[in-house]
């Protein structure tokens, strides 16, 4: 019998099992605590579960509010739901922390959450309902499960995260490795059980440069890496960025919800994320998905923050102004979001009404661009609630890249001119923002200016606009291209250009999105073929979805580049297999602009609401 201890000194209403081990179906045993109200123990009461592997007796960084931004420990979380009648459960996943077995990132989640729920199910203690909650790594592990239908499931609150199809996004995207699956590995290395308990290799792994280690990225190979002193971590690095076809690997259940959708949990969810976090297209795409096969209520929250940081106005070097923050918008707080959430959809308490509407949004922008009082970009929006998500009123619109820089919605002349640079992977277009997350302290997400000349990026500017426009939804740029390498990559970013102003005498150039595309993977993310040096080709790039409105006088800019790094990992340029040492090539990359080969961005264009005001 695992004894049942008062949670905290001052509280006797909670009770705490600690370290319960729990068998999964391997045998392997899952450390979990368990957090109970004192008095009703034997009372049947639905569960709220997190799984993490950063420690189920560590606080979560994101659990905090824009009035305390002190995070709350876990035990404290975990009071204030058991006080309002539930029984809350967080554990360690495989391998991590007082947990058995190897941790293998993501891929061990489905079925060890779909153990646990049927564990907690068979309890006395609960009524046979579960809801679920967690950022980032603890929202894959929600999706994992729910995938398998996990039994008992019923509300779930999925923030930043649950790998909609994680080739696409999270791991790689458009045919590239997210390097900050090196990053985070180096981290959570760092952090675990083998390498704390080994004084000697937790030093020198300590004084691993990863700034370093990039420099020299092709000569990465299993044994010489930044990661070679943890084996386990260094192992599915590896495996995952050398995984580059799109195959069976990548759709198992905790990687690809999409391939689940039919079986997945009719669960109430919502899918939360934001415009500067890696995991908006995910978001987007489970809502749309799951939302579209009817049953439970599905919501989507999209805001104008960086990866969980949902309290604060700003997202890098912008400022969104006092309502960008969850607190005092759309709820009190996200403590209180998500008890409202869990007292309609897992208590099933038909008082209480739903918090959300089917799809709330913060269209970014209507600022004065100056900087305020912490020397941020004063870029201002509001929060909009619509009914669906892509929005069913917006109008795909073409703008159309020019030999002469320009960007407009007139195609082409017949004759026009192609643009080309060079790309040297020894000096790649290095990172600047974006949807970044884990990269810290050598890449950081988040919008920021803009304004760097590279001789191995082309600009492509719109004139001033005459009047106010909205994009909200997806980007995508469709390009014509060769190159004299048979492999390459393309990038472009989506910016707000604003006008001079006193703060900013040359104007400030502010990302929305962006997108990258291997050109092996141009015509299938299964068969991939080089490129013919020379040859033209037709390729289509998507980025992240965003919502902003460009106001009268700004410009709408286009950057196309070949890297963006360290963000994704940087194309050799020789057809190298991926995730192996080798050679690296300069690439001459060519952009063709002409009648024939009209390269341009589509842009979802949102008319004006009703009363002509955006917002």
């Amino acid at each position: 019998m695992i004894p049942m201890t008062p949670l905290l000194k001052d509280d006797s209403s909670v009770i705490l099992q600690r370290d319960v081990m729990v068998p999964m179906r391997d045998g392997v045993l899952l450390a979990t605590d368990i957090y109970m109200p004192a008095g009703d123990a034997a009372t049947p009461h639905p569960v709220i579960l997190e799984r993490t592997p950063y420690g189920k007796h560590l606080p979560s960084r994101s659990e905090c509010s824009a009035a305390d931004p002190q995070p709350k420990s876990r035990a404290e979380i975990a009071a204030y739901f058991v006080q309002h009648g539930y029984i809350v459960i967080y554990q360690d996943c495989r391998g991590r922390y007082q947990s058995q077995g190897s941790f293998v990132k993501y891929t061990s989640d489905s079925e060890d959450g779909y153990d646990t729920c049927a564990w907690i199910v068979a309890q006395p203690w609960c009524n046979g309902r579960i809801g679920t909650k967690g950022l980032s790594y603890a929202a894959h592990t929600q999706a994992a499960l729910a995938s398998l239908n996990a039994p008992g499931v019923k509300a779930m609150f999925v923030d930043s995260g649950g790998f909609a199809n994680a080739y696409q996004g999270g791991i790689r995207r458009g045919g590239a490795f997210e390097l900050k699956q090196a990053t985070w590995a180096l981290r959570q290395a760092l952090e675990s059980t083998a390498v704390q308990d080994d004084p000697a290799t937790l030093a020198a792994l300590a004084a691993v440069d990863m700034r370093v280690w990039l420099r020299r990225l092709h000569e990465w190979q299993p044994g010489h890496s930044p990661l070679s002193l943890a084996p386990e971590y260094e192992s599915f690095l590896f495996d995952q960025w050398r995984r580059g076809v799109f195959d069976d690997y990548w759709r198992q259940a905790g990687l690809y919800a999409q391939g689940f959708y039919p079986q997945f949990s009719d669960a109430a969810m919502v899918h939360m994320s934001s415009w500067y976090d890696p995991y908006s297209r995910t978001a987007a795409a489970n809502y749309a998905g799951l939302a579209a096969r009817g049953g439970a209520p599905v919501h989507l929250i999209l805001g104008p923050w960086t990866h969980g940081n949902r309290s604060l106005t700003y997202a890098g070097d912008v400022d969104f102004g006092p309502q960008a923050q969850l607190d005092g918008q759309l709820a009190p707080d996200f403590l209180a979001l998500r008890l409202q959430w869990f007292e309609r959809w897992l208590k099933q308490d038909r008082a209480a009404p739903d918090p959300l509407a089917p799809v709330t949004i913060f269209v970014m922008g209507g600022g004065d661009g100056r900087k305020n009082a912490e020397g941020r970009m004063s870029h201002g929006g509001q929060w909009r609630s619509e009914q669906s998500w892509p929005l069913p009123d917006a109008r795909q619109v073409a703008f159309y890249l020019h030999g002469d820089g320009t960007l407009s919605p007139q195609t082409p002349q017949p004759e026009a001119p192609a643009l080309s640079y060079c790309y040297d992977p020894a000096d790649p277009t290095p990172t600047t923002g974006g949807a970044v997350t884990s990269g810290e302290p050598l890449m950081f997400g988040g919008a920021f200016d803009q304004r760097r000349e590279r001789d191995d990026v082309l600009v492509f500017e719109s004139a001033p606009l005459h009047q106010d426009m909205e994009v909200s939804g997806d980007i995508s740029l469709h390009l014509w291209v060769s190159s004299d390498c048979v492999d390459t990559d393309f990038t472009f970013k989506l910016i707000d250009v604003y006008p001079p102003c006193d703060d900013y005498p040359q104007g400030y150039a502010m990302n929305l999105s962006d997108g990258i595309l291997r050109a092996r993977y141009r015509d299938s993310w299964s068969e991939p073929t080089l490129l013919t040096p020379g040859q033209v080709y037709a390729l289509r790039i998507d980025g992240y979805p965003t919502s902003n409105l460009f106001q009268r006088g700004h410009r709408i800019r286009i950057d196309i580049a070949s890297s963006n790094f360290p963000h994704f990992d940087s194309n050799p340029n020789s057809g190298n297999a991926e995730g192996y040492p080798g050679p690296v090539r300069v690439a001459r990359n060519r952009v063709y602009l002409d009648h024939a080969r009209p390269s341009h961005v589509m842009l979802p264009v949102i008319p004006p609401r009703q009363g002509g005001k955006h917002g």
